[in-house]
Parts: C-alpha cells; sequence; structure tokens
C-alpha cells in the first residue's frame, strides 16, 4: 500500500466532497442577500418569504461545508506534514488569515441573521446577509490564494531548505490566483443559479406557489446569465496563463504530444501515455491551439514528448475533464440566455422546466472536472517546479492512511446522504406561508 498514493486520494476524496457545498455556499448567499434588500426596500412580504425558504436551505448547507472544511485543513499535518514543514510559512500564512479574519467574520454574522430577525430592522436583518456573503466570498479568495501559490510559486525565497516569504503582496497579487478566483466565484454563482432555478422548475411544473418560484427562478436566471459569461472569458484568460507558466499542463488537458508551431486543437482523442500519442484522434481544427493558448495562430506550443519523463502530468483525466468542464460551460450559456427570452413564459415552456430540473447536478460536475483538471493536470508537483508530491507526504505507514481513507468515505458519505436529504426534504416542502 502506498502511502503517498493514498494520501492523495484521501485529499481528493476529501476536497472533492467538502466542494460539493462550498460554491452553493457562496453563491447562494448573494442571491438571498438581494432577496432580503428587495423585501427591506419594497416590503412586499413574498420576497421575505423566498429569503427564508432558501436561507434554510443555505444554513444546512453550510453546515456541512464548516464540518468538512475543517477535516480537511487537519490533512497538511497528518498526511502532509513534509509539505507543510517546507511551504508552512508561506501556506500556513493564508490559511490562518482565512480562518481568523473572513471565516470569523462569516460566522459571527450567520449567527447574527440566524437570531436578529425580530431584534434588528429589515435593512439591517438585509446588511447582515450581504456581510455574510461579503465574508463568505472573502474566505475563498484567501484559499483560493494559497492554491494559486502552489500552482505558480510567487514571493518566496529558499532559506534552510524552506521557503519563507519574502513578498506578502506578490503572493497576494499572484497573477494566477487572482484569474482563478475570476473564474471559481463566478461558477459557483452558476451553481447556486442551477440549483435555486431547478428547484423553482420542480414546483412550476407542479403549478405549485407559482408566483413565488416565478420570481426565485428569474432572480437566479439573471444571475446564472452574467455568471456564465463572466466565466467563459476569465475560463480564457485563465488558460492563457496557464500556457505561459504551466505549458506541462496546457500540453496534457490537449493530449498535444510533439512540439509545433500552427498546433491543431483535438476535438477527441484516446491518448497512450506509454507510446507518447493518440491512438486515436479525430476533429484537428489547424492553429486553433496556439490560438487558444498564445492569441496568435503561429505560436510555437509546446508537446508533452519535449518534457522529461518524471515531471509530465498524466494525460487522459486533464483532457477529459476539460472537455466536459468546457462543454458544460457553453451548455450554461445558451441555457440561461435561452431563459431570459422565455423568462415571462416559463409556465407555458415545460420542456425548458423539465431541462432546468434535470441539469441541477451539471455546475456540480462541471465545477469537479475544474478541480480534477487544475489538480492532476499539476502533477508530478504538489507546488509547481519546487516540490514534488512524493517529496510531500508525511513518512507514515500505508494501512494508517488507508484506514483513515475508509473512515472518512464512511463518514462523509453518511454525513452527505443526510445534508441532501435535509435540502431535498425542505425544497420539495415549499416555501411557509406567512401569516398575515
Amino acid at each position: 500500500m502506498d502511502p503517498v498514493f493514498l494520501s492523495r486520494l484521501q485529499f481528493a476524496a476529501a476536497t472533492m466532497f467538502h466542494f460539493l457545498f462550498v460554491p452553493l455556499t457562496l453563491g447562494l448567499s448573494i442571491i438571498i442577500a438581494y432577496m432580503e434588500t428587495r423585501y427591506a426596500r419594497t416590503g412586499d412580504k413574498l420576497y421575505l418569504q423566498m429569503t427564508k425558504f432558501w436561507g434554510k436551505i443555505f444554513l444546512i448547507n453550510f453546515a456541512v461545508g464548516v464540518v468538512t472544511g475543517i477535516t480537511l485543513e487537519f490533512q497538511f499535518g497528518t498526511n502532509w506534514s513534509r509539505y507543510s514543514e517546507f511551504v508552512g510559512d508561506v501556506f500556513g500564512s493564508l490559511l490562518a488569515i482565512e480562518a481568523s479574519l473572513a471565516f470569523f467574520l462569516e460566522s459571527t454574522f450567520i449567527g447574527i441573521w440566524i437570531f436578529g430577525w425580530k431584534k434588528l430592522s429589515a435593512k439591517a436583518h438585509a446588511a447582515v446577509m450581504w456581510m455574510v456573503a461579503i465574508a463568505g466570498n472573502f474566505s475563498a479568495i484567501w484559499i483560493l490564494t494559497a492554491n494559486g501559490f502552489m500552482q505558480h510559486p510567487v514571493g518566496y525565497t529558499i532559506r534552510n531548505g524552506r521557503a519563507e516569504m519574502t513578498n506578502f503582496f506578490e503572493l497576494l497579487f499572484n497573477k494566477f490566483s487572482i484569474l482563478q478566483i475570476l473564474h471559481v466565484l463566478p461558477a459557483a454563482c452558476i451553481l447556486a443559479a442551477f440549483f435555486v432555478m431547478g428547484i423553482s422548475a420542480w414546483h412550476l411544473l407542479r403549478k405549485q406557489h407559482i408566483e413565488f418560484f416565478q420570481r426565485s427562478f428569474r432572480i437566479a436566471l439573471v444571475f446564472g446569465l452574467a455568471a456564465s459569461i463572466l466565466t467563459g472569458l476569465t475560463g480564457d484568460l485563465h488558460g492563457t496563463h496557464v500556457a505561459e507558466v504551466q505549458p506541462a499542463k496546457l500540453a496534457a488537458m490537449e493530449a498535444h504530444w510533439e512540439t509545433q508551431a500552427n498546433a491543431p486543437l483535438i476535438l477527441f482523442a484516446i491518448p497512450d501515455e506509454k507510446a507518447g500519442k493518440n491512438i486515436v484522434e479525430f476533429g484537428a481544427i489547424p492553429g486553433l491551439l496556439s490560438f487558444l493558448g498564445y492569441h496568435d495562430f503561429s505560436a510555437t506550443v509546446r508537446g508533452i514528448n519535449d518534457f522529461p519523463e518524471d515531471e509530465r502530468p498524466p494525460v487522459l483525466i486533464p483532457f477529459v475533464s476539460f472537455r466536459v468542464m468546457v462543454g458544460l460551460g457553453t451548455l450554461f450559456i445558451f441555457l440561461t440566455l435561452y431563459g431570459w427570452f422565455r423568462r415571462n413564459k416559463l409556465m407555458e415552456s415545460p420542456l425548458y422546466l423539465k431541462i432546468m430540473l434535470f441539469s441541477i447536478p451539471l455546475p456540480y460536475i462541471a465545477i469537479e472536472l475544474g478541480w480534477v483538471l487544475a489538480e492532476v493536470g499539476r502533477q508530478p508537483w504538489i507546488v509547481y517546479g519546487l516540490m514534488k508530491t512524493s517529496d510531500a507526504a508525511s513518512p507514515v505507514a500505508g494501512y494508517q492512511v488507508l484506514i483513515s481513507l475508509v473512515a472518512f468515505i464512511a463518514i462523509y458519505g453518511l454525513l452527505g446522504a443526510v445534508a441532501f436529504y435535509l435540502m431535498a426534504k425542505h425544497a420539495i416542502k415549499g416555501p411557509a406561508v406567512e401569516k398575515p
């Protein structure tokens, strides 16, 4: 039993499970804040109902996200102690700021929001929800900044065999981190929007609480349309930066084996990593990979075979993940664009409502695949170009990691089942009727 492989598997399982809840928290908090603001400004009780209905789902989701996030961070000490020892001065400072500042603020304001309904004015209570949304997304920014350092390390020096921070602002304004933030946060908004639209569609198809869910759907639709377009634009910018600082990842996600100018984009391929080529490929578009990577059709794109064998990432997983992610992202734009033109005729669009209902899982899949691409495509590095994953694991026996892995899967599986059951039960039940 290889402890490095098992540690990677455990961290991947914990991270992907945790990220089932994080993006919904980030995006839904903004939607709820907008709904409560509409109530505070107009006095329309329907917006108050919407705030409380979606707010309960938000709180269930938030609670599970907190629990899974805390256990995830412990793994840096239990499974990745050598990594923590090497980059703790850099990576640890970012996590400390996230936990002691951003998460503290978010948790505090959530408590005020929960218990402040009868103690605060409508406007003050709405302002508290905005603080929850801001603090939650601020927390995500610090996590993404820490991951940006792992993807493209800056603002450090090697001293006494350890990475030590030399420039906090260079670390904070790392271009890789900024592009990740501008891509991941809108993606979280897409997930929240499709979540709200999907549940709303379920009730509209059954002609239940029509005005309530029509308004919910329209609010989420505008939110989702803007986020879908922004995610596509930032994804393109992020891709060109990856080509600059992580050329091996670009080559892997495109199954591009040989260095060449005017490099084609392959739509479909079956890579053979041992042979260093694609067994099958079709749909080659000349020059498109060069253009997407460098905004120049004649640019030279470095191939996988030009990298040392011990510095090559896996190919199949990034290749498939990237294509499915981009395909789903394009679908989100089309679905929200179509919805924009049908927003006033939702009850006359049962097929569209059914599509949106069954689309609820799609943003989850897209976001998870985005992280798979980012992390698997970075291999074999845990800190790109600086420290390999094989050198970062704790010196523990494989069976110890296996025991904790099985325990994580069992506990997280039960926790996830309970969380989704509670959210589904509340979503199906529908909003409570406010007493006059």
